[in-house]
């Protein structure tokens, strides 16, 4: 059989290409002439361009914030989120309800939570020691406030994890030392499958982030990657791996001071130091006001009550009747001075002149290492009640049951402002003085400073006339 050849098909038979009308005169001079760009509206784009993402322009140039207008129905709740009405089948599973993890199993989350940016679970890199990560109190609280029912979680060195036994708003605290530049790589993996395996919405960090810790934080896969991020070129290519970037003003975080209001009218020296942070985290949105900065507290055990009563005792102070004295020179670690203030220390040579106004008031020497024992006792005398602490927790027990507190710029400082004692703080400068002790007199605080810069020249008949003053009652009562 003879095989049937077609012919091929001719062009002729696809579809003949549409024409399109020819456009107007005037429309098509319009479309093909580009328009001059005047200042006006260069200025005005390039305004709208960056008007959500002032301080990251890497994520989307062509963002143009949020839309007032734009409404989203009933089925998007308005105000803060509600804490989860549901109780969890198993109390010990950290994923509560869920019976599997998320990412495991199909989740059905309300969308509202998405479109409002609601918070469950947050994560906190803090940096620095113990003085840092007790200012941080107040940011911990104010989370728990914007978002009701939120879980956070700390990650701080190990001198700073330490504070977080003042803190009841903390579910974990990991030590993890997140200044250091080159951790163990088994340890640097292992965390970062920790803070995956817990699927946070948010994740903040107070570590001045370059390209290396934002890839850190852009691999705990949370919703949101909040940091602070170097105020110079080492911050190249920070800002495609994050959310939400600050850029302080210097270098060291700590040189801030005091965590201020970010209401008040300061001068922009003594803002505090996670003052940008603060102010993006309380934020208004859609009926819901700016929430304010809460203030400083902390919350002591009756574990650790007992426990520190025990010692003060045993060292020959009874409760409330004695000042502590903290501040002694020592090379110790657990000196608990701020980065942002490394003379804070004074030689007990001068503490004993100082400790000599107090009269019959026991005065209750606090050293961060044994090795300090011998000299406290050659230079106040063998009888001197000595208490040898180096957690903050253990610190703020001993404040609490004291009268007041003598001390240079270390955490018993604000400690002492948190538990509501007097205090007199001895600084190097005015200045020092101000930023990290903002509205002394509402917090029943004198200081002090010298007058060369230096620490070690403090005028000390200054700082008896200021004992004899503040604690008069005290030394009469005594």
């Amino acid at each position: 059989m003879a095989a049937t050849h077609l012919p091929p098909k001719s062009l002729s038979s696809f579809p003949a290409r549409p024409s399109f009308p020819a456009l107007p005169t005037h429309l098509n001079a319009f479309i093909l002439s580009p328009q001059p760009r005047t200042a006006a509206t260069a200025g005005r784009l390039n305004v709208c361009a960056n008007a959500k993402k002032k301080n990251n322009p890497w994520l989307d140039p062509f963002d143009d914030g949020y839309d007032p207008d734009m409404e989203y129905g009933s089925l998007f709740s308005d105000g803060k989120q509600e804490e989860d009405p549901r109780p969890p089948d198993d109390p010990n599973n950290p994923y509560g309800f869920l019976k599997f993890p998320a990412g495991y199993n199909v989740e059905v989350a309300s969308l509202g939570l998405k479109v409002r940016g609601d918070v469950r679970r947050c994560c906190c890199v803090v940096s620095g020691g113990v003085y840092e990560n007790l200012l941080f109190f107040p940011v911990i609280q104010l989370l728990k406030n914007r978002y009701p029912g939120v879980q956070v979680d700390v990650i701080a060195g190990p001198r700073g994890k330490q504070t977080y036994e003042l803190n009841k708003n903390v579910r974990w605290a990991n030590a993890y030392d997140p200044d250091d530049d080159f951790p163990e790589p088994a340890e640097y993996t292992d965390m970062i499958g920790v803070i995956k395996g817990r699927y946070y919405d948010m994740i903040l960090s107070t570590k001045l982030a370059g390209l290396g810790h934002a890839a850190f934080l852009f691999m705990s896969t949370a919703r949101d990657r909040v940091s602070y991020v170097y105020p110079n070129v080492n911050a190249a290519g920070a800002g495609l791996l994050l959310s939400e970037t600050f850029t302080p003003p210097s270098t060291n975080l700590s040189e801030g001071g005091y965590n201020i209001s970010i209401n008040l009218v300061v001068d922009i020296s003594l803002l505090s130091r996670y003052h940008q942070m603060i102010d993006w985290l309380g934020r208004p949105a859609r009926n819901v006001p700016r929430e304010p900065v809460p203030p400083f507290k902390v919350s002591i055990s009756k574990k650790l009550r007992e426990f520190v009563e025990a010692k003060y005792k045993q060292a020959g102070a009874d409760k409330g009747k004695y000042i502590v004295i903290h501040g002694i020179q020592s090379d110790s670690i657990a000196s608990m001075q701020s980065k942002g203030d490394k003379d804070s220390l004074l030689s007990i040579q001068i503490w004993a002149e100082i400790t000599k106004a107090l009269g019959d008031v026991r005065p209750v020497f606090v050293i961060p290492h044994e090795k300090e024992r011998e000299d406290v006792e050659e230079v106040i005398g063998e009888d001197s009640s000595i208490v040898f602490i180096t957690t903050p927790g253990q610190l703020a027990a001993l404040i609490n049951d004291s009268i007041g507190v003598i001390c240079t710029n270390t955490a018993a400082l604000q400690l002492a402002n948190a538990r509501e004692k007097r205090s007199i703080a001895l600084f190097s400068s005015e200045e020092k003085g101000r930023l990290f002790v903002p509205n002394a007199e509402e917090k029943r605080c004198v200081i002090i400073s010298s007058k060369t810069g230096k620490l070690a020249d403090i005028d000390v008949d200054v700082v008896k006339t200021a004992v004899q003053q503040e604690f008069a009652g005290s030394l009469v009562l005594a």
